[in-house]
């Protein structure tokens, strides 16, 4: 086969894929050919999923997933990483897991700190409000390049709905390393401490966590606030 001939049948590839409406979303499909997003995909991904993390809610993986999905279909997302945290849990249990969702494979599960003006042991009220010192909800993306802050290795998310996190990246919300968010902390006071409103995990695992979920992926921060279940556009129609 000749340099024409292999330039044709590329062509010829290219031309198809476009006339039957392929967008790069359609590629992304489970081992058995359903395609992300769909009630067969979300299923089969919680049944696998919560064989790994049976401490994981399925309604929260549910709702995460269905997220996942609508940001990726709008191009938010460039490794194929889903991270949860379920605010609705203690302080001072696993909280947060990272999921490999193209091989439904749980990379993370950890605990993570809430905002201080969040609540003790329970995070019970949100914001995105700047110098609320809470957390926020709701849908996230990472950005690409972790810093050197005040607190260490540091990773800044930028919130993806109106009124609702939108405010995160101006309030300087980021992953880093806290002293206070390490599994021992939790098992001497039966709480973590609690941060500024950023996600903080202990110092030994924040570099891991954050040069895995850096750039570009999307993190889910769930509760059970009845506003933005029903009105993020991450979650409905």
């Amino acid at each position: 086969m000749n340099a024409n001939q292999v330039v044709s049948i590329f062509l010829f590839f290219i031309i198809t894929l476009c006339l039957v409406g392929w967008t790069p979303f359609d590629v992304f499909r489970a081992s058995n050919n359903e395609l992300a997003g769909t009630k067969a995909w979300v299923e089969r991904e919680i049944k696998i999923i919560n064989d790994q993390a049976e401490n994981l809610d399925p309604h929260v993986l549910k709702l995460s997933l269905t997220a996942y999905a609508k940001a990726r279909e709008k191009g938010l997302d460039n490794k194929q990483l889903l991270t949860i945290i379920d605010y609705s849990k203690p302080s001072s249990e696993r909280r947060l897991w990272v999921v490999d969702v193209k091989n439904a494979k749980v990379l993370f599960n950890t605990w993570v700190s809430h905002g201080k003006n969040s609540g003790k042991n329970n995070a019970t009220s949100f914001s995105n409000t700047p110098g609320s010192l809470k957390s926020s909800l709701g849908v996230f993306v990472t950005t690409n390049q972790p810093y050197i802050g005040n607190n260490g290795y540091s990773l800044r998310i930028q919130g993806l709905e109106e009124g609702i996190n939108d405010n995160a990246y101006q309030r300087s919300v980021v992953f880093h390393g806290a002293w206070y968010a390490a599994p021992d902390v939790a098992k001497k006071y039966g709480l973590l401490g609690r941060s500024w409103g950023c996600p903080a995990v202990s110092k030994e695992l924040v570099k891991p966590l954050i040069d895995t979920i850096k750039g570009n992926t999307v993190v889910v921060a769930y509760y059970p606030d009845q506003k933005w279940l029903k009105h993020s556009t991450f979650l409905t129609g």
